[in-house]
């Protein structure tokens, strides 16, 4: 089981993701990453989190021509906003949670 401290850093990765998407998770990670095996695994699902949903939103920006775009837009946007909140809550309950829908480029 993670301490409370190792804990409460991987959630802030989640909760800073919603003010700062790249630079406050990043900071986190990279200054911990070392240290825990926990947070190392956490910062390297937002990241593949984070990846993934830039690559849906870029598609769905090209579709934005065709008016289906719109919808995908805002489904990805409240998908995102709630998987992260989700990742948080499971991350301070100290479990590895994989995010659905992600892909994994950082292993």
């Amino acid at each position: 089981m993670p301490s409370s401290d190792e804990r409460m850093l991987a959630m802030l990765i989640y909760v800073v993701s919603l003010f700062t998407a790249i630079i406050g998770p990043l900071i986190i990670w990279i200054l911990k990453k070392d240290d825990s095996e926990f947070i190392d695994y956490h910062g390297k699902e937002y990241f593949n989190f984070f990846l993934s949903y830039a690559i849906y939103g870029v598609i769905s920006s090209i579709l934005v021509i065709v008016l289906i775009g719109f919808v995908f837009l805002f489904i990805i946007w409240i998908v995102g906003i709630i998987f992260t909140i989700m990742a948080a809550v499971k991350a301070y309950n100290g479990e590895k949670y994989k995010i659905p829908t992600v892909i994994h480029f950082i292993k």
